[in-house]
C-alpha cells in the first residue's frame, strides 16, 4: 500500500487498522476514525501526520468505490477536508503539495463497470467538486491568480476525455487556464463527432483562448489543430469559412487593426451567426485588444463574467 510517507509507527499502524476497516466495509466506522483523528493532529499542530492521514482515508475510500457510490462519496468528503486543512495551515503551492492533490485526484474511477453506471453524476460532480476547491487553494497560496495550470489541466482532461459522460463546454473553461494547447486540440478533435460542427470546436476553442487575452496559446491551439487535422479523415474542417475566419482573427490581432478586426466580423456574420457565443466572444476580444468597451445586461453579462474571470 502505498504511503503519503514520513509516519511514525504509530501513524502508520493507525492507516493500517482504518484501511482494513474499508476493506471490510465499514465505510462509516472508517469515515469519522479519519475526520476524528484529523481534528486531534490539528488541534496538537501535527499538521503533516493530519494530511497524511486525510491523503491516505481519501485514496483508499476512492480505490476500494469503483462499484459502490458511498465509497466515492466519502473518499470526496476527505478529499475536501484535507484541501480544507492546506488552507487552515496555509500550505504553500508547491511540488509537494500539489503531488497530495494529484494522489487523490488519480484515485478516482475512471470507467465505471455497468454496475456502477448509476453513480456517474455523483462521480463527475465529486471529481469537480474536489478539484474546483484545489485549484482555489492553490489560487490563495502561490499558483497565478486563476489557480494551477496543472491542477486545471487534470480536471479538463477528466471532464473531456476520461469521464463516463464527457463535457466539452465545462473541459473548455479549464483548458483555456491550463497551459497545454496541445491536450486541448487533441480533446477538440476527439469531440468532432459531427463533422459538420467540428469548426465550431476550433473556433471556441480559439477565442476562447483570445478572450482571456492569451494570443499565444491560441495560436498554439490553431497550430496544433491544423497538424493534427491535416491528414486525417476530418481534414475538412480546416476548409470552412469559419476556421479561415479564426486564422485570420489571429493574424489581425498582432498588429492594431480594429477597422480589419470590424470588417472580418461582417464578412463573416453568416459562419459567426452559427453560434450566438462565437459573437459574445469576439465582443471580448475587441475589450481586450482594442479597449472596445461593450454594453453587457442579464444572461450575456454573467456569461462572459463566468467564461473570462473565473468561477466554472
Amino acid at each position: 500500500m502505498a504511503r503519503p510517507g514520513r509516519e511514525s509507527g504509530g501513524t502508520l499502524k493507525t492507516l493500517e487498522k482504518l484501511e482494513k476497516n474499508v476493506r471490510d466495509g465499514k465505510f462509516y466506522e472508517a469515515q469519522q476514525m479519519y475526520k476524528t483523528i484529523f481534528a486531534r493532529y490539528m488541534a496538537s499542530k501535527k499538521h503533516t501526520e493530519a494530511l497524511d492521514l486525510l491523503q491516505s482515508g481519501a485514496s483508499i475510500q476512492l480505490r476500494h468505490g469503483q462499484l459502490i457510490l458511498r465509497k466515492v462519496t466519502c473518499g470526496v468528503e476527505l478529499g475536501l477536508l484535507l484541501v480544507e486543512g492546506m488552507t487552515t495551515i496555509k500550505l504553500a503551492y508547491g511540488p509537494e503539495a500539489l503531488d497530495r492533490i494529484k494522489a487523490v485526484f488519480k484515485e478516482f474511477p475512471r470507467s465505471p463497470t455497468l454496475e456502477a453506471q448509476y453513480s456517474t453524476k455523483t462521480l463527475i460532480e465529486g471529481v469537480s467538486t474536489f478539484m474546483k476547491v484545489a485549484i482555489r487553494w492553490s489560487s490563495e497560496f502561490g499558483a497565478p491568480s486563476r489557480g494551477s495550470p496543472e491542477l486545471h489541466e487534470l480536471l479538463a482532461d477528466f471532464l473531456a476525455r476520461e469521464s463516463p459522460q464527457p463535457d466539452l463546454a465545462k473541459a473548455f473553461y479549464h483548458y483555456v487556464r491550463g497551459n497545454n494547447p496541445s491536450a486541448f486540440a487533441s480533446a477538440i478533435i476527439s469531440g468532432m463527432l459531427e463533422p459538420e460542427e467540428g469548426d465550431l470546436l476550433l473556433a471556441r476553442g480559439v477565442f476562447l483562448y483570445l478572450s482571456m487575452g492569451n494570443l499565444r496559446d491560441a495560436n498554439k491551439l490553431f497550430d496544433e489543430l491544423h497538424s493534427q487535422l491535416k491528414d486525417s479523415s476530418q481534414a475538412s474542417v480546416l476548409a470552412s469559412p469559419l476556421t479561415h475566419l479564426a486564422k485570420f482573427i489571429l493574424l489581425t490581432l498582432e498588429r492594431d487593426a480594429l477597422p480589419l478586426f470590424r470588417m472580418l466580423r461582417e464578412n463573416y456574420k453568416s459562419s459567426l451567426d452559427r453560434d450566438p457565443s462565437l459573437n459574445e466572444l469576439l465582443d471580448v476580444v475587441a475589450e481586450k485588444f482594442y479597449n472596445v468597451r461593450q454594453r453587457r445586461n442579464g444572461l450575456f453579462g454573467d456569461l462572459m463574467k463566468m467564461l473570462t474571470d473565473g468561477g466554472a
